[in-house]
C-alpha cells in the first residue's frame, strides 16, 4: 500500500522513526500526534501492518523510495529516454533562450493531474515565475490539444480533469520573495495534497539581478539556502521539483571579433554554453536535463518546428543521452531512432 505523501510528512512531523514506532501508539493517540484524520490513519496503522508482517523495510523513508516516484513527461519518446519521467528530486532544466524549456515545464504541470496509471501524479502543480509573466494562453492551447498529445488517455477522462484549476500561479520579484514563497504558501498546498510539482521558472534571474560580481560570498549562501529549501520540500512531500535555469556563453580560441552570442565557431572563436551559477550550483542538483535549440526544420501534419535535443546530462539512475524533439501545439514530442549515448 501506497501511502500519500500528506500521511508520510504528518508521521515525520510527529518524529515516529518507523512502523513498528506507529504500531506502538492507540489510534486517538496516533491521531492525536499527527493531526491526521480517522480515515488516513486507518491507512497508516495498516500499511504498517501490512509492512512488518512481510518484515519489509521498516524505516517510514525507506518504504516510499522517492527516486521510486516519477512524474511522465506526456511523451512515450521522452519518458522512455528519462526511464518513466521526472523523479521526486531536485531537477534541473537548462538551454538558451527559446529552447523549449518554458513549454516542457508547462507540458509537466499539465501530466502530474492524471493519475498514476497514465505517468500522473493525480494532483496539480505550483509554477513561480521570477522573470517574465506567466504564459497563460500558451497553456490554454495545450489544454484543448490534450487529446491529440495524450492519445493514451480515455477522451473522457481528460474531458473531466480541470486543469487550469490546478495549476497555483505565484510570481517573486527577488529572492526574498521566492523564499517566503517556498516556506509559507507552498508547504501548505503540497501538505493538503493539492500539487505534486513545483517549478521555479527560472533559478537564475533572481541571482543575476539581485547580486553583484563582487557579492560572491552573499550569492553563494542565497544559493545553499534556496537549494536547501527546495531538497526539505521535495523530500517531505515527496515531490518533484523543477528549477529552469538560464546558460552562460564560453569563449575560447583567437580572433578579433567574438562575433554574436548564438554563434558556435566565429573568426576562430569557439562559443559553447553552460548551464548559469557555476558548481556551487550544481552540487546542489539530483538532475540535470539540458533543452538544446539545433539547426534545422522538422515537419509533422501541417505544422513545422525548429529542431530540438534533450538530453540527459547527469542523473544517478541515468545515462548521459538524449533525444530530438520538436514544439508543436499540443506540446514538446521526442523523434523516434534518435537516442544515443554523448560522447
Amino acid at each position: 500500500m501506497e501511502l500519500h505523501p500528506r500521511v508520510l510528512a504528518a508521521v515525520r512531523r510527529a518524529q515516529l522513526a518507523s512502523f513498528r514506532d506507529v504500531l506502538c501508539v492507540s489510534g486517538p493517540d496516533l491521531q492525536r500526534l499527527t493531526g491526521l484524520c480517522g480515515s488516513d490513519v486507518q491507512q497508516l496503522l495498516t500499511a504498517a501492518a501490512s509492512s512488518c508482517r512481510r518484515g519489509g523495510p521498516v524505516p517510514v523513508l525507506l518504504f516510499h523510495r522517492r527516486m521510486e516516484t516519477r512524474l511522465g513527461v506526456g511523451c512515450p519518446v521522452l519518458d522512455r529516454l528519462l526511464r518513466g519521467g521526472l523523479p521526486a528530486a531536485l531537477s534541473e532544466l537548462a538551454g538558451e533562450s527559446g529552447a523549449g524549456k518554458t513549454q516542457l515545464a508547462l507540458q509537466l504541470c499539465l501530466s502530474v493531474q492524471y493519475p498514476t496509471q497514465y505517468g500522473g501524479l493525480d494532483s496539480g502543480a505550483v509554477y513561480i515565475c521570477t522573470e517574465d509573466s506567466f504564459p497563460s494562453r500558451r497553456l490554454l492551447q495545450l489544454i484543448r490539444h490534450q487529446p491529440r498529445l495524450r492519445s493514451d488517455v480515455p477522451p473522457s477522462l481528460i474531458n473531466s480533469l480541470q486543469f487550469s484549476d490546478r495549476v497555483y500561479i505565484e510570481h517573486a520579484a527577488d529572492l526574498d520573495s521566492l523564499q517566503a514563497c517556498l516556506t509559507r504558501r507552498v508547504p501548505l498546498l503540497l501538505a493538503r495534497g493539492r500539487v505534486r510539482l513545483l517549478v521555479v521558472d527560472s533559478v537564475a534571474a533572481l541571482f543575476r539581478s539581485d547580486f553583484l560580481a563582487a557579492d560572491w560570498l552573499a550569492r553563494t549562501k542565497g544559493l545553499l539556502a534556496l537549494s536547501s529549501t527546495l531538497h526539505h520540500l521535495s523530500l517531505e512531500f515527496t515531490t518533484p521539483v523543477l528549477c529552469i535555469n538560464q546558460v552562460t556563453d564560453v569563449f575560447s580560441g583567437s580572433g578579433d571579433s567574438l562575433g554574436p552570442a548564438t554563434s558556435s565557431v566565429t573568426s576562430n572563436v569557439t562559443s559553447d554554453v553552460t548551464p548559469a551559477l557555476g558548481l556551487a550550483w550544481a552540487n546542489q542538483v539530483t538532475v540535470r536535463l539540458v533543452m538544446r535549440r539545433l539547426q534545422g526544420t522538422i515537419v509533422l501534419g501541417d505544422q513545422s518546428s525548429a529542431l530540438r535535443r534533450l538530453e540527459v546530462v547527469f542523473a544517478p539512475h541515468l545515462p548521459p543521452s538524449g533525444r530530438n524533439a520538436g514544439v508543436w501545439r499540443e506540446g514538446v514530442r521526442g523523434e523516434e531512432g534518435t537516442d544515443g549515448c554523448i560522447r
